[in-house]
């Protein structure tokens, strides 16, 4: 029996006027409405696969749906057909026939296609729908939902009361821009990518991960899935080159927060995520933190020493302390490095708890030049005084490489003080990948074309140690402790780190300084690598400005 015009006639006039009556294809009317059609022309299964661009439908990321199924299908024999928009999108339409039913001759595969230009016609306006989505809600990069989506999911789940069955992380790649140089920013886009996609494919439709920017994201997820995703953000090998199985190890940063039931805003949960992503990686330096109690109790501390920084200042509460730093082969007092320790209400108030919320605020910037502005001041009366000055080192956090005017702002107090500028040096932590390269190596070099001899302080622990040291113009290299043994530690390979670190800064005409220093064998591993200059508790430790001025005195005698 041959292929009835009639019938074909009729029901595709009913799907149709059956369509115009349907907001979306995504609806579940779609099907009632295919029925009769597909009926006629024997179809089976109708889906479609949407793209961005062409690229994408090589990664094989995109949006599938399905309009119609009745039955079982045979793939084998599906036909794919393709359209492009106006706006470069791959709209890809796979049509299966039922199994064990005959081939489709001309005049129905004719048909079909009439059938998938109709059905385009009503996916423009489905589309139009979705552009707007898109622009709203979605990252255009990865083609993910944005912040904007999250912030919109989050409060209707609090509206539902359902709230207190997730928890949310917010997480950033570790070292991305490492990876960017290392296998190229086209591959990187591509892990990135593909981690992403890994990570939102283990989650339900119920779950999401939306980006905040550059490599820096936010999950929704149920309680129960929380070891599944601590466990993907600890660390996954992405695969960047599927011909030679080349693959990148991707690790994250991250905060979690476990929702409570009284939570009343999307943003609330973003303040929490915020906290706790910040301790992990600029407090504790750890892998993830948690947001509770404990946290919040600590930000209030923090907000409270913001508070009293600036009365603290002018109170002159903050005082300098001097580490001495001696020459191994004359045990002479040689330097000093200023150190920082806060009197408040007759109590000291640990380093370790304000100069972290003191550097997450910009804060610690107020405070480094009151140090440097308190250690000229002691330079100065030193020299009036007639007593030997030598060398002090003052700590200068990274937080400063915003600012342009900083090595216009250093000369200013050195200058003000009319401290010969051999008598400074600024100590400058190892910077990772963080801080602008560019500013940095203009600081050290303007600072060197003063007089003024530069630092960098724990070297080795960053992750950019070596370009650092070759490209920038540094006078001494001081080595962490962490790589010195301790007194029972008989840790070969830290002896050979440590040897090759002290001949590299030799060898670059770098002076080589080693902090704590405590006890008689690491003096001795000092002199056998030819390091002859240390600090540490063996010699002392760091010493109110009275008892500094007595070292000074000896020298003179």
């Amino acid at each position: 029996m041959g292929f009835d015009v009639k019938e074909y006639a009729q029901a595709l006039d009913k799907f149709i006027i059956h369509m115009e009556k349907i907001p979306d294809l995504i609806n579940p009317e779609t099907q009632a409405a295919m029925d009769s059609l597909c009926q006629v022309l024997r179809i089976s299964r109708v889906e479609a696969d949407f793209y961005e661009n062409l690229g994408y439908e090589e990664e094989k990321w995109g949006g599938r749906a399905v309009f119609y199924h009745n039955g079982e299908c045979d793939t084998e024999r599906s036909i794919v057909y393709k359209e492009w928009t106006e706006e470069g999108n791959l709209m890809k339409y796979t049509i299966s026939p039922m199994k064990g039913e005959a081939e489709w001759d001309g005049i129905e595969r004719e048909k079909i296609q009439v059938f998938l230009k109709v059905l385009l016609t009503f996916n423009g306006r489905t589309r139009m729908q979705q552009v707007v989505e898109r622009l709203t809600f979605r990252d255009q990069e990865l083609g993910m939902y944005n912040m904007t989506w999250f912030m919109k999911s989050a409060n209707q789940i609090i509206s539902e009361g359902e709230i207190s069955k997730y928890a949310a992380c917010q997480f950033n790649i570790r070292h991305f821009s490492v990876v960017n140089q290392e296998i190229g920013r086209e591959r990187s886009s591509r892990v990135l990518g593909k981690f992403i996609r890994q990570f939102q494919e283990m989650l339900s439709r119920k779950e999401l991960v939306c980006r905040i920017s550059g490599d820096n994201f936010v999950a929704l997820f149920f309680k129960s899935n929380l070891n599944m995703v601590m466990e993907y953000l600890k660390g996954t090998g992405i695969v960047y080159d599927e011909k030679e199985g080349k693959r990148v190890w991707v690790t994250t940063h991250a905060g979690y927060y476990m929702i409570p039931a009284n939570c009343d805003s999307a943003a609330s949960i973003v303040e929490c995520l915020s906290i706790a992503i910040n301790m992990a990686r600029n407090v504790r330096k750890s892998e993830y933190a948690f947001f509770d109690a404990e946290l919040m109790q600590g930000i209030r501390v923090g907000k409270m020493i913001e508070a009293n920084l600036p009365e603290a200042l002018r109170k002159e509460e903050f005082h300098v302390y001097y580490q001495p730093k001696i020459d191994l082969k004359s045990y002479h007092l040689v330097g000093a490095e200023a150190l920082c320790r806060w009197f408040q209400n007759g109590k000291v108030v640990a380093p370790g708890e304000f100069i972290p919320v003191l550097e997450k605020s910009r804060l610690i910037c107020m405070l480094d030049f009151y140090m440097l502005e308190h250690v000229c001041r002691d330079i100065r009366r030193w020299l009036d005084e007639g007593k030997e000055v030598v060398t002090v080192s003052v700590n200068l956090s990274r937080v400063h490489m915003g600012d342009m005017d900083l090595l216009k702002n250093i000369l200013a107090i050195v200058d003000k003080y009319q401290v010969p500028h051999k008598y400074i040096e600024i100590e400058l932590t190892e910077t990772g990948t963080d801080v602008g390269f560019e500013h940095l190596k203009t600081l050290v070099s303007g600072l060197r074309s003063q007089g003024i001899s530069t630092s960098v302080d724990d070297f080795g622990t960053g992750y950019s140690s070596m370009n650092l040291i070759r490209e920038l113009p540094w006078n001494v290299l001081k080595i962490d402790k962490s790589f010195l043994p301790g007194k029972s530690d008989d840790d070969r390979q830290k002896r050979v780190m440590f040897r090759h670190l002290v001949a590299l800064a030799q060898d670059m005409e770098i002076e080589c300084i080693v902090e704590g220093v405590e006890n008689v064998e690491q003096i001795k591993l000092l002199k056998e690598s030819n390091c002859y200059l240390a600090q540490g508790f063996y010699f002392d430790r760091p010493l109110a400005v009275t008892e500094f001025e007595q070292k000074l005195s000896e020298i003179s005698r």
